[in-house]
This record gives C-alpha cells, sequence and structure tokens, in this order.
C-alpha cells in the first residue's frame, strides 16, 4: 500500500501524552504542512499558532476546560498545541481550516507523534481574553477559532475501530 494512504489509515486521535517537549524542527514540518491544504481559490483564510510556551498553553487548557465547564485538562498533557483560526470574511474559512487541522493530524502521525482535534477553539478565540491573546501576537482581523490540534509524543497505542459497512456507496 502507498505510504501516505498508510499513514491516513493508521492515524488514531491520541488522549494521553509523555511530557517530552517536541523538538521545534518538527512543529516546524507539521505547521508547514497545514500552510500546504487547499483552501477555497487559493486564498489561504487560515493562520495557525504554534503554541509551546507553557504558561500560554495552560492558559488555553483553562479556557477550553471553562467554556465545558469542567476542570482538568482538555489538551490532555500534551506539550504543544497548533491553533487554527481562520478569516470569517472568507466564504469557506471552516473548510479551510479544517482541511489544515486534517494536515496537521497526519503530518504529525508521519513524525512519529500523536495528536487529536480539540475543539471550543472558536468560543475561545470569541472570548476576551482570546481576543486579547491575538491582539498581542499581531493578529489582526475577524478570525474565528477552528481547532486545536494537540501534539506530542503518544503514551497509548490505539487501533482502527472497523469502518462501518454504509460508509461508501459506488454510484
Amino acid at each position: 500500500m502507498n505510504e501516505i494512504l498508510q499513514n491516513m489509515q493508521a492515524r488514531r486521535s491520541i488522549r494521553k501524552y509523555k511530557p517530552d517537549a517536541v523538538p521545534r524542527e518538527l512543529l516546524e514540518e507539521i505547521a508547514k504542512a497545514g500552510s500546504y491544504a487547499a483552501s477555497g481559490m487559493g486564498r489561504q483564510s487560515p493562520v495557525i499558532l504554534v503554541v509551546t510556551d507553557k504558561k500560554l498553553r495552560d492558559e488555553l487548557s483553562s479556557l477550553n476546560a471553562a467554556i465545558m465547564g469542567r476542570d482538568g485538562d482538555p489538551f490532555y498533557g500534551a506539550p504543544a498545541v497548533l491553533v487554527v483560526l481562520a478569516d470569517k470574511s472568507v466564504p469557506t474559512h471552516v473548510y479551510d481550516g479544517s482541511l489544515v487541522m486534517g494536515n496537521l493530524m497526519n503530518a504529525a502521525h508521519a513524525l512519529g507523534l500523536g495528536s487529536c482535534w480539540i475543539h471550543r477553539a472558536k468560543e475561545t478565540f470569541e472570548s476576551e481574553r482570546g481576543k486579547e491573546i491575538l491582539k498581542s501576537l499581531g493578529i489582526e482581523g475577524d478570525y474565528e477559532g477552528i481547532g486545536n490540534c494537540i501534539i506530542g509524543y503518544p503514551d497509548e497505542q490505539k487501533e482502527a475501530k472497523p469502518r462501518k459497512e454504509n460508509y461508501i456507496y459506488y454510484l
């Protein structure tokens, strides 16, 4: 089987991570793969925040948990979070950002890392604190949070569930 197709079929969402930091070079490769995702009319509406600063990572985790009304770490101990946001003025921004998220997760797996899409980026960056964070980074415009891609060294192994029978229809 083709290596890329094999990688796509083997990738799983990981929810348990080792505390080891991910080298910057690997995060750069993953982010670059995300930047090559297809986008509507090639507009490249998304931006990617590569968060490895523990203080900011923990703050984003706390904001995310508060949105759910829970305690704990919704980032499952992953040391890195790649936040995908997209320019709301582009009609395809949600789809564009979703394709970036897919590329990030597949790239992480290809490099031996685990990943998982964590929701509530939209709510996080609609909050006053979320807007302050973007402003402090010099990110201007009307951006919507699409997803948080947590990344780290997996501390669990997962197998794919069998695919449902009626997943694909040939016409």
